[in-house]
């Protein structure tokens, strides 16, 4: 029997030769980075059966439809396996819009331009860091465009969270019992500081030692608020952060070990601080890194900011209490890097493994499975993203150019049935206002250990 070339499997085929090659090259009928080179549009690198749910499924499902339990089935190998449980048998439903053609509107305009600039000039050192050619730290934008192996998948995450320079966040956060009620409404504040890969090539205030400064302080209710922690993260990625918090009982700042890192931030959450970003450890506190696969995958992408909602806020549906899931929007990505990890520098962890599928067209996560040390599926963490623009509602950055963010998060703990979940908002009541690259200076009001106290009190 001979198999013809473009038959409708021709995609699954070409994801696992590269899977089992180690090749880098994305797209299918054309290198994806080549043909976007002119408008951004990537049409033309892939089959039509990957830029069309509709396609995909072969009509059974179409742009425009919500996937919920009585059609999940048709698209199972396509989510993640919380994900699928979620809409089989917790009242999910998403509905599914149009593929991003154009993947200028993924990136931030100054992280496109030092992705496209630093080109092939990411490399590993000696002592397993990331470094540009000329053997200096890297020069910002994505590092691996093309990521042939997981380690350079991770470090596309892991070397710029937030991908702006510096960006803070005005974040409700709701963590549900298993029953799906309402178990604690809280607020925090999340500002993150990159010291080095940048998108403006710069290192701040000559620190040439750390790669970023992540702060986070708890603004209500009473029980928690002035809660506060300073992360300083090294360039240096066999090295923990050094960890600061301070607690208004004690009215003092203290370090904390950084090494227990799958601990809740505050009682109830389901979020540890190595789930953030889906790379919240240094990268060579993991490792036995492996490819998985190469596959289309739904992923929440696009849509999802609710620009023209008070607050950006957000519906909810699902769950035993009918509050559980965000309401969003997922479209069918053409092509994802998944990948497995273990934390190999935390002897007392109680994760045995992470996976995570990354978006290859801007090279960032939408999803990541942990897996306890049974090897028992256990918790989530799932996060939209986007171009923050809906209409006539845009958020922008400094240069005036449309924002792409983080939008939600699901910190689905499926063993438990508890769920953390939070959205990114335009403000919080006690006066701190999402933003990115502000005027102010943002290191001495958010990112030193003077600060947090200040903040806590």
């Amino acid at each position: 029997m001979r198999i013809r070339k473009y038959d409708f499997n021709y995609s699954r085929r070409n994801f696992l030769e590269k899977t089992a090659m180690g090749v880098g090259g994305l797209g299918v009928l054309a290198p994806m980075w080549s043909v976007a080179e002119t408008n951004g549009d990537i049409s033309k690198a892939y089959p039509d059966e990957l830029m069309s749910i509709d396609m995909y499924t072969k009509g059974k499902i179409k742009t425009g439809d919500y996937i919920d339990a009585n059609n999940v089935d048709i698209v199972k190998d396509l989510l993640d396996p919380i994900q699928y449980e979620n809409l089989k048998n917790q009242k999910r439903r998403i509905k599914i819009v149009a593929t991003t053609r154009d993947i200028t509107t993924m990136y931030n305009k100054d992280h496109l331009d030092a992705t496209l600039r630093n080109k092939g000039r990411a490399k590993w050192a000696a002592d397993g860091n990331l470094v540009a050619d000329t053997g200096e730290n890297w020069l910002g934008g994505v590092p691996f465009m093309e990521p042939k192996d997981a380690k350079e998948a991770l470090a596309n995450i892991t070397m710029s969270w937030g991908r702006h320079n510096f960006s803070i966040y005005a974040i409700p956060e709701v963590s549900l019992a298993p029953d799906g009620s309402i178990g604690y409404d809280r607020e925090f504040i999340w500002a993150e500081l990159q010291c080095q890969a940048r998108a403006d090539g710069k290192v701040f205030n000559d620190r040439k030692d750390l790669l970023r400064l992540q702060s986070i302080w708890f603004t209500r209710p009473n029980d928690v608020k002035g809660s506060s922690f300073l992360s300083i993260w090294y360039y240096d990625q066999r090295k923990f952060p050094d960890l600061h918090g301070y607690f208004p009982a004690f009215k003092r700042v203290r370090q904390f070990p950084t090494n227990q890192r799958f601990e809740p931030v505050v009682p109830g959450m389901t979020f540890f601080l190595s789930d953030a970003w889906s790379s919240g450890d240094p990268m060579l506190t993991w490792g036995d890194y492996q490819m998985v696969e190469r596959k289309p995958h739904l992923a929440p992408v696009s849509e999802n900011w609710q620009g023209d909602a008070p607050n950006w806020n957000k519906k909810v549906h699902g769950g035993g209490q009918n509050v559980t899931f965000y309401d969003t929007c997922f479209q069918l990505v053409p092509e994802c890097v998944v990948f497995d990890t273990k934390p190999t520098g935390y002897p007392r962890a109680p994760v045995g493994k992470k996976r995570v599928w990354i978006d290859t067209r801007n090279n960032m996560y939408n999803s990541s499975i942990t897996y306890d040390r049974r090897g028992e599926v256990w918790k989530s963490f799932e996060t939209g993203s986007g171009r923050q623009q809906k209409g006539t509602f845009v958020q922008k950055n400094r240069d005036g150019t449309p924002a792409w963010s983080w939008d939600y998060c699901h910190v689905h703990d499926i063993q438990s049935n508890r769920m953390t979940r939070i959205h990114h908002a335009q403000a919080s009541p006690t006066g701190y206002k999402s933003a990115y690259d502000p005027d102010y200076d943002f290191y001495n009001q958010f990112l030193t250990t003077s600060a947090i106290a200040r903040l806590g009190q």
